[in-house]
């Protein structure tokens, strides 16, 4: 889901001041025919479909361009409800919906009024009545306005994520993640020497025994739990969504900032739960005594790859039995249908 791309939410004047200046200009450019009664009826008829058209217009590309949650994968939903009230979004976007129908109800109801009305005057009030109502309307939801154009600026913030087998590169910040990952990747995340470098999920992708694999550097936290920013709580829900494997990038340089107890701990913090393997970066500058002190395995990019193959392996095969097993109980399920329509068949024979 790329959140990149859904547009801004104008405000209540805004959608108003467009609807309105709408209908007052065609209402002037419109040659209509007729006697003064069937031309008054026409021109105040057209503008009040004017500001129908352009209010359900744009409306109606809020709610398809705002996903409702029903909608997307598992992941997206629990990062909604990490990052925004979701039940108020849910409220904004049925909102929407609600002033939709209200503004088609109005156009109809006023229409037909003005068409039966032979009075110029009452048909004058009848539509500063209609727009009256309409600009309540569009005014009651102003606040559901607001709150979708503030919710779709943090969306921009959400990584564009596919759902496939994943690799997590995961560690501290300026400890070397981006650079692992333009190596396994080729991709050309921006590289900076200060904490919080990366403002965003980076994702690469690269082909593995034919596989398509998805790497995400997930943006170092400090684990600081109910003081995390957004993209730390974002990094901590991709890591336990998502990740199959799990590339803890340690630095024994010193050279990002972090010490080595500190990084021994949140290496800790990770658990056995998934695949983690260590990678040591900044090699060239490492000091090889605290090279001999490390007690943990780790791995050089060689035989990360041999042990992402291994896992992509499992993940697959698993893939397909789940897949096979789907494609086994929709066939019972269209025998047992075929077999409910061959005694309801022969019932209406006896």
């Amino acid at each position: 889901m790329n959140f990149q791309t859904i547009p801004s939410v104008e405000s209540e004047k805004a959608l108003l001041d467009l609807a309105f200046s709408k209908a007052r200009v065609k209402g002037v450019q419109k040659n209509l025919q007729g006697n003064w009664l069937e031309i008054i009826r026409k021109k105040e008829g057209l503008k009040i479909d004017i500001v129908k058209d352009t209010l359900v217009t744009k409306l109606d590309r809020i709610r398809e361009e705002f996903p409702h949650p029903k909608n997307l994968p598992e992941f997206y939903v629990k990062l909604m409800d990490l990052t925004i009230d979701l039940g108020q979004y849910k409220k904004s976007l049925a909102a929407i919906d609600w002033a939709k129908d209200k503004v088609r109800f109005f156009q109809g109801e006023y229409v037909r009024k003005i068409f039966k009305t032979t009075d110029r005057n009452k048909i004058r009030d009848l539509s500063h009545q209609f727009y009256g109502r309409i600009s309540s309307v569009i005014k009651q939801i102003n606040s559901n306005l607001q709150y979708l154009e503030a919710s779709r600026k943090l969306f921009r913030t959400y990584p564009d994520i596919k759902e496939m087998f994943t690799v997590c590169i995961y560690g501290f910040p300026n400890v070397g993640k981006s650079t692992l990952l333009n190596k396994l990747a080729g991709t050309r995340a921006e590289v900076a020497a200060y904490a919080f470098t990366t403002k965003s999920i980076n994702a690469g992708y690269v082909r593995i025994d034919g596989e398509k694999v998805q790497i995400l550097d997930v943006p170092g936290t400090l684990a600081r739990a109910e003081k995390m920013n957004l993209i730390e709580l974002q990094a901590e829900l991709v890591m336990r969504e998502l990740a199959n494997v799990i590339i803890f990038v340690f630095d024994l340089s010193g050279y990002s900032g972090y010490s080595i107890k500190k990084q021994e701990q949140l290496f800790k913090n990770l658990g056995r739960e998934k695949t983690v393997l260590l990678y040591l970066s900044k090699l060239d500058l490492t000091e090889k005594e605290d090279l001999d002190n490390l007690k943990y395995k780790y791995y050089s990019l060689e035989e990360m790859t041999e042990k992402i193959k291994e896992e992509l392996k499992e993940y697959t095969k698993e893939k397909n039995e789940r897949k096979e097993a789907e494609r086994k109980k929709d066939e019972e399920n269209k025998t047992e249908e075929k077999e409910e329509i061959v005694d309801d068949e022969e019932s209406d024979d006896e």
